[in-house]
């Protein structure tokens, strides 16, 4: 059954806006060219769009011709703003964009453990305000927040957890009371820093892979076939709770000590470098553990104590990798979070050779290529992609 011309014409729009957002401001012929349609449907469109304020003239084409040059159209970028936050136990940051995902201003904000509920609440309210103030921003559209932890399916909400700070969970309701209207939604930290691997990072060229989160915890994301899976219950990857050879007991239901967190989580890392004598000056934000990971790679080859820590983390990190490469088989491993990142191509290469003696499964090991910015990163690009698919929904007939 053919579509209904409406029907046709949403079709048009919503593939006319999505080459703009992916190509960038483009001329009426390039449009033409790229969708197949015919010169009078992409003048329809075009008109339709520019007054309903999705598109505008953004400049004219630079190609030689005979008379005036061709208009190019963009999207409108300050029709909406979007915030994006990463949330952390110990503070947290924001970063507001246009529609196009332009960052237009960014902040953090520290918040001790000894901050209580409502004041932390507050802290991390207020920075989101003053951060859309410097942006310009009226109102938000869209909110991302990325933060540890379950979120429940069914309510989109992070779930209650005893090593999360309570105000972690407050903040979604606060920032929906501070800013009305607003389409606020949370998603898990490690799920968020998939996303921006495989759009912007690591992972550009696989629409299959797992990235292992190395942290003060430990998790992973898994994305199968272009799309993150949360599991039934959202916990899809809560790796930390495995348990694996060469622990001290077995995790329980609410706490992963014995699991593969005991084996790789930032407290077992620094105990590790300790053990092999490796020291290290932090720098500013840095955790400890990380920053005897980035010691050890800068003294590879040159202090046997080095090379040895690697090796030992090393050997961990596959452990519980391989567990996850039996079951998924996904061909690609993103080390992420601090202590991946600090580890960098040397890890991952020591990580690769031993999956390779472990596991038939040939599996590629990559570091992230995002540093600390993957979990705004992430949110960003889901606040991003939330805010476009409304307001470049048809209009309900």
């Amino acid at each position: 059954m053919p579509a209904s011309p409406s029907t046709a014409r949403a079709i048009n729009d919503r593939l006319a806006l999505r080459l703009l957002q992916q190509e960038g401001p483009l001329t009426a012929g390039q449009l033409k060219q790229l969708t197949g349609l015919s010169r009078p449907t992409v003048a329809d469109l075009v008109e339709r769009l520019t007054v309903s304020g999705l598109i505008e003239v953004v400049g004219e084409s630079g190609e030689q011709r005979r008379g005036p040059n061709a208009k190019l159209y963009g999207i409108v970028a300050g029709r909406a703003h979007l915030a994006a936050l990463d949330v952390r136990t110990e503070g947290v940051a924001v970063v507001v964009s246009d529609l196009l995902g332009h960052v237009l201003a960014e902040a953090s904000v520290p918040i001790g453990g000894d901050t209580g509920t409502g004041p932390a609440v507050e802290q991390a309210v207020t920075l989101v305000e003053r951060v859309a103030k410097e942006a310009g921003a009226d109102r938000l559209h869209t909110v991302g927040i990325g933060a540890p932890g379950l979120i429940d399916p069914a309510s989109g909400e992070l779930r209650d957890s005893s090593g999360l700070p309570e105000w972690h969970r407050r903040l979604m309701t606060a920032l929906r009371e501070r800013f009305p209207g607003a389409r606020v939604s949370v998603e898990n930290e490690t799920n968020l820093a998939a996303v921006a691997e495989q759009r912007d990072g690591a992972a550009r060229d696989r629409d299959t892979f797992v990235l292992l989160w190395l942290g003060m915890g430990v998790g992973a994301a898994v994305v199968l076939d272009g799309a993150v899976r949360r599991g039934a219950s959202g916990g899809a990857g809560e790796i930390g709770f495995m348990p694996l050879p060469g622990t001290e007991g077995l995790p329980s239901a609410t706490d992963c000590d014995g699991g593969f967190h005991s084996l790789t989580g930032a407290a077992a890392v620094a105990d590790l470098a300790a053990r092999y004598g490796v020291t290290a000056s932090p720098a500013a934000h840095e955790p400890l553990a990380a920053a005897f990971v980035r010691e050890a790679v800068a003294r590879v080859g040159a202090a046997p104590a080095a090379d040895g820590f690697l090796d030992a983390l090393a050997d961990r990190v596959a452990l519980g990798a391989a567990a996850v490469i039996s079951v998924l088989d996904p061909g690609c491993l993103v080390l992420a979070g601090e202590i991946g990142r600090a580890g960098g191509d040397s890890l991952a290469a020591r990580v690769q050779h031993r999956l390779a003696r472990m596991s038939p499964l040939h599996t590629e090991v990559r570091p992230t290529s995002l540093g600390g910015g993957a979990v705004l990163r992430g949110a960003l690009l889901r606040a991003r992609d939330r805010a476009q698919e409304e307001l470049f929904a048809p209009p309900q007939s």
